[in-house]
């Protein structure tokens, strides 16, 4: 009887969850599966084949535009890394315990608002009639207004900005179990602090590192308003390439396959620096 009742717990706990990852992602991937390889010989009339992935390989600047998103976010996630991750150890390992909240407090202040209105946000900074435009020639430094959106390096501050908590809270929640002795004991041991942070500090992060750098990876690779507002007519998102298909040419088969190409991509990277970080999904999400 009570065997019964542990095991009635136990489906009513993951009830919700067991709904939530069947009808809203494995149902709509089946349907975007079944879309994807429905090819339109004509009005109306379709078949099914691998006509709308050919069609992407025969493109060159279909996955041309694939290669170059795939490649800034490798740039955004290493970017997040290298400013999060000093952030992250001064919260952990550095401040105390009464500003710490503070400081997570600033880190979540991006997300108290919409991706709009931060992308927004931007473009009153850096356009042509912005707030860093206009200071500049105030002070002398320019004699004529400066465009500073739409090119890459602005998309990329964006979205760094936009990704960066999802890097420092994985890296927090790791190095707060490190013990302060395994630092200590290799500066007694004549260690440097390059080396400590070689040799110590960064395997022991390592989990929260890679799990920070996946989930980082995967929102930039997905991102569309940031990269279409900052980037304007020069962004080459793929994202946008998708939206084209479903919202501009009415082509939901393509586009389905377009956001099948993405997804592949995309765990095809994080496969990879799994692979290179010697790291593997299970134990890194367990340990976080």
């Amino acid at each position: 009887m009570q065997g019964d009742v542990k095991r009635l717990s136990l489906i009513l706990l993951f009830a919700p969850f067991a709904l939530w990852i069947v009808l809203l992602i494995i149902l709509p991937h089946l349907g975007m599966v079944y879309l994807s390889l429905r090819e339109k010989v004509a009005p109306r009339v379709y078949e099914f084949g691998f006509g709308n992935y050919i069609d992407f390989i025969q493109e060159p600047i279909y996955w041309n535009t694939l290669l170059r998103t795939g490649s800034m976010s490798i740039l955004v996630t290493v970017l997040a890394l290298l400013i999060g991750f000093p952030i992250a150890y001064y919260i952990a390992k550095i401040a105390g315990r009464r500003s710490r909240g503070a400081l997570f407090l600033l880190c979540l202040i991006p997300l108290w608002v919409s991706d709009l209105i931060r992308a927004f946000g931007w473009i009153l900074l850096l356009r042509e009639t912005g707030v860093i435009s206009t200071s500049l020639q105030k002070v002398g430094l320019i004699s004529e207004p400066v465009e500073f959106l739409y090119n890459d390096a602005t998309v990329i501050v964006g979205l760094v900005y936009t990704v960066i908590l999802f890097m420092i809270v994985p890296l927090v929640s790791t190095l707060d179990g490190m013990d302060d002795a395994m630092v200590e004991a290799g500066y007694n041991l004549g260690g440097s602090g390059p080396t400590v942070l070689r040799r110590i500090i960064i395997p022991y992060a390592m989990p929260g590192i890679v799990a920070g750098c996946i989930v980082v990876f995967m929102l930039t690779a997905g991102s569309y308003l940031t990269p279409i507002l900052l980037g304007g007519k020069n962004s080459s998102w793929f994202t946008e390439q998708i939206y084209d298909q479903f919202i501009t040419r009415f082509n939901w088969e393509s586009g389905a396959a377009f956001g099948f190409l993405l997804l592949a991509f995309t765990s095809l990277v994080v496969w990879a620096g799994l692979r290179l970080t010697g790291q593997n999904l299970a134990n890194t999400v367990a340990k976080n």
